[in-house]
């Protein structure tokens, strides 16, 4: 019994050590007969009838040289155009052209004195008519005449954004709105006053909560856009 224990492990040790140098040798490109060679290796002498010299051939030594480990070549990835080409505005996203269009004066407003005669420290800084807190955002709080766009009518102004109606404003009359900024450096800069179409996107019923800003300016398909409505 024990001769035929031993035999066994000799057996398994065997099998072992061949399923391992195989391996070696698929990982390492250097078969049994690369090693042989390379222990072996002597090198040729090769003489030269005509000048009588021995010359050391070294074909044998660069044929072992120029084994390379294999590896495995990495699968290259592709993105088809559809998956990195899209809307690269918020107006190419929003369609706006299936959406009834009308033309009206577009001027910018702030929070500040100058726009609302409210300073910092007022109980109603910021405040909308509405009752939410002025936002410029993926939708901004605007301003308009109520008898023409109800609080909580969406509008889509070019080059400004999706607006939803919060405030009113005495001047604000007809076919006039007032979009918010943040700053009267921006009302200036990147507004000032225009006469253009805007988009009806949604009619508003008249009501506007902070939740419904919030959920609207968290859309997730228009999160992309984001930067550049807020650092503009």
């Amino acid at each position: 019994m024990k001769i035929k224990k031993a035999f066994r492990r000799v057996g398994m040790f065997s099998l072992f050590v061949a399923a391992f140098l195989v391996t070696i040798t698929s990982i390492s490109n250097v078969s049994f007969a690369d090693v042989r060679d390379w222990v072996d290796y002597e090198p040729m002498r090769i003489t030269n009838t005509v000048t009588n010299t021995v010359t050391e051939s070294k074909f044998r030594q660069s044929s072992l040289e120029k084994k390379e480990l294999n590896y495995l070549e990495q699968k290259k990835m592709y993105i088809s155009s559809d998956e990195i080409e899209g809307p690269k505005t918020l107006e190419e996203a929003a369609n706006i052209n299936q959406y009834p269009k009308s033309q009206v004066v577009a001027t910018g407003y702030t929070a500040g004195v100058e726009s609302t005669g409210k300073s910092p420290g007022h109980p109603e800084y910021g405040i909308t008519y509405s009752g939410v807190q002025v936002k410029r955002d993926l939708y901004s709080t605007i301003a308009a005449d109520l008898d023409v766009y109800p609080i909580g009518t969406i509008l889509f102004i070019p080059d400004y954004g999706y607006g939803v109606v919060a405030d009113k404003g005495s001047a604000i009359t007809g076919n006039k709105i007032d979009l918010f900024f943040n700053t009267v450096e921006d009302v200036y800069a990147q507004w000032g006053k225009k006469e253009l179409d805007v988009h009806l996107i949604e009619l508003g019923d008249g009501t506007l909560t902070e939740k419904e800003l919030k959920q609207l300016n968290e859309t997730d398909s228009l999160q992309v856009f984001r930067q550049q409505i807020t650092e503009s």
